[in-house]
């Protein structure tokens, strides 16, 4: 019997994009997953949009959970607790994934024997259509070198819970919510795999958070110094590190 994977896609006023992204679930070559769609108190169509298209489109794979508005860890962690799988994957509501990602990733972890593991990504214009610019991964990323390299991208990371627990990936609420997991997790001396291969598309969409640099940057600052508690000069080194690579991922 195949594992099988959650996939946990928080929804928040995605309306214009969520089709696209059941859609590139419901493609996947492999077949054993379950789709938890965690709507966070939407004010736009989305959760329309789901229900019209499970009832058109019936699956059983796929689950429409809905909560008030929380914000993105406290809906993650709603979906983590709904979960039957052995493997846990992330998707943003407006991220895309190429057919044979989950295939590829679980055949991966499985000869890596790897609790943790991301891959490359390509940014992708508002239409999802790729720009070309794709971020490689390291090999291995351990707690140390994530500091100074925030490059794991929520849409493209898979655990296995027999491994790290259920209870290990409840996110902390914090802002960069999802950087702050890989920090804990790795803290606590796991290694996160990368696979050098693009499975994912990461769709910049104007306005959105992770667009405003400066917010971007209070957000690392804050995870260093109030979350993982480094000290000034410690913070700043890493800082440092991060920001150059966060430029180069961009040009």
């Amino acid at each position: 019997m195949e594992d099988k994977v959650s996939i946990i896609v928080p929804v928040y006023n995605a309306e214009k994009y969520i089709s696209e992204t059941i859609a590139c679930v419901k493609n996947q070559t492999y077949a054993n997953w379950e789709l938890l769609l965690v709507d966070d108190g939407s004010t736009d169509a989305s959760r329309q949009v789901i229900e019209e298209l499970l009832l058109q489109e019936p699956d059983e794979r796929i689950r429409l959970l809905i909560k008030e508005n929380s914000g993105a860890a406290d809906t993650r962690n709603a979906g983590l607790r709904e979960t039957s799988g052995r493997y846990i994957a992330y998707l943003d509501a407006d991220d895309l994934w190429q057919k044979d990602k989950l295939e590829k990733q679980l055949a991966f972890m499985r000869d890596k024997e790897a609790a943790f593991s991301f891959t490359n990504y390509e940014f992708a214009d508002e239409s999802g259509i790729g720009t070309g610019k794709v971020v490689k991964v390291p090999q291995t990323l351990t707690y140390k070198q994530a500091l100074k390299n925030t490059t794991i991208f929520t849409s493209t990371v898979m655990f296995d819970t027999k491994k790290i627990t259920k209870e290990q990936l409840v996110m902390p609420i914090i802002k960069s919510e999802d950087t702050a997991l890989w920090f804990k997790i790795l803290r606590q001396g796991y290694t996160a795999y990368g696979l050098n291969e693009n499975l994912v598309r990461y769709r910049r969409v104007g306005g959105s958070l992770s667009s405003n640099k400066l917010e971007a940057l209070r957000r690392i600052w804050n995870l260093y110094r109030k979350a993982e508690g480094l000290s000034l000069p410690y913070s700043a080194y890493n800082f440092c590190f991060w920001a150059v690579r966060a430029v180069k991922r961009r040009l």
